[in-house]
């Protein structure tokens, strides 16, 4: 190992690494690694996805032999453990990790398999996209994302330095956790809304399509994660059962409140029957507003400056430089098509004090604001 400058920052630095899993996130860091010169040697069963990443330049194939500093186990929670003893047992790494949504299970079958936890660090990096594999996979995946690092009493101070070094060269935020309190808080900020947003979209499924040529952005905004790989997630959730059961059912029952509640309202004039269903929604509020801002800490508050797009090469880049050229900061972008319609409209979240001036500049270039 050495020491390496990265963005001005003196860091501990790897010369090399094992990625066993070539998915989206075990690519991602490969490729993130790779981007800060360190030598990357990849692994996996699958034939076509190690293929797939070795052409997009995440790394090399690995010889069985080759000692690295750092292997990082990207498969499955259930995998973990036993990819773990035998990655040991060939003597491949100075230290390792994994990347596993969750991470009591793995430590739990790691000791009973007799690994040495001693050079092992468990591992979850927050970052991710409904996409999977290899081909979804981008360096800049994990820039400003937590990095959960979940050492025991067991784990070595070295191990540690080590996996702060990795996660700074791939641009994390490593965050120190221990595994259970990591299960159950992934359990309320990951697993269950998972769970939930599949069970919204599995509304859909049988919908007719008068309902669905209805569906706006708020359908499209709860319903996204949804379409992400059923087995991957049948793995995450099984091993992370209690905790998001427990979260499940505590959403299950303020919807069937909630549901109760309506169904009164429905049935009756009581003007008190919507009050659960108004302190769900307060507490939504309340909620959401406790969600981190872009850079972490408090949430920021933004407004929306709506703009009708064309549906074009290019639209989007002109938009974006007539908010450069009037000193506005983009802080989100959301976009909608019109249905049937060669438009959409694109909504530019920026500081609440900048929205006159990025009207006025973007209706001088000839923009149309609703």
């Amino acid at each position: 190992m050495r020491h390496r400058l990265v963005g001005g920052a003196r860091v501990s630095g790897l010369e090399s690494v094992l990625v066993v899993g070539t998915g989206l996130i075990g690519t991602s860091i490969a490729l993130a690694l790779r981007e800060q010169g360190v030598t990357v040697h990849l692994a996996d069963r699958d034939a076509g996805s190690l293929r797939v990443a070795r052409e997009l330049g995440a790394g090399v194939e690995w010889a069985e032999g080759v000692t690295v500093d750092v292997a990082i186990i990207a498969v499955p929670p259930q995998a973990v453990a036993g990819r773990l003893a035998a990655l040991q047992k060939a003597g491949a790494a100075r230290f390792y990790t994994d990347v596993a949504s969750v991470k009591a299970f793995p430590l739990r079958e790691a000791a009973s398999l007799g690994c040495d936890l001693t050079t092992y660090v468990a591992g979850h990096p927050l970052a991710g996209r409904e996409r999977s594999g290899p081909a979804a996979a981008r360096a800049d995946l994990f820039l400003g994302r937590p990095w959960a690092l979940c050492p025991t009493e067991e784990t070595s101070p070295d191990a540690l330095e080590a996996l702060y070094g990795l996660v700074k060269l791939c641009g994390g935020e490593a965050v120190r956790i221990g595994a259970e309190e990591h299960d159950r808080a992934v359990a309320v900020v990951s697993h269950a809304p998972h769970v939930a947003a599949s069970a919204v979209a599995a509304r859909l499924a049988e919908a007719p399509a008068t309902a669905l040529g209805l569906a706006g952005p708020g359908v499209r905004d709860v319903t996204r994660i949804a379409a992400s790989d059923p087995r991957l997630w049948t793995g995450i959730l099984s091993g992370n059962a209690l905790p998001v059961a427990e979260v499940l059912e505590a959403v299950a029952a303020d919807l069937a409140a909630a549901a109760a509640s309506l169904r009164t309202s429905a049935a009756s004039a009581d003007p008190d029957a919507m009050t659960r269903v108004t302190e769900l929604l307060h507490r939504g509020v309340a909620g959401t507003g406790r969600i981190p801002g872009k850079h972490g800490g408090p949430a920021r508050t933004y407004t929306a400056v709506q703009v009708i797009v064309g549906d074009r090469p290019g639209e989007l880049a002109r938009l974006f430089q007539a908010a450069k050229e009037a000193g506005v900061n983009i802080e989100d972008v959301r976009l909608e098509h019109a249905p049937g319609l060669p438009l959409g409209a694109a909504e530019l979240w920026v500081q609440p004090e900048a929205v006159t001036a990025l009207a006025e500049a973007l209706r001088e270039n000839g923009w149309q604001l609703p």
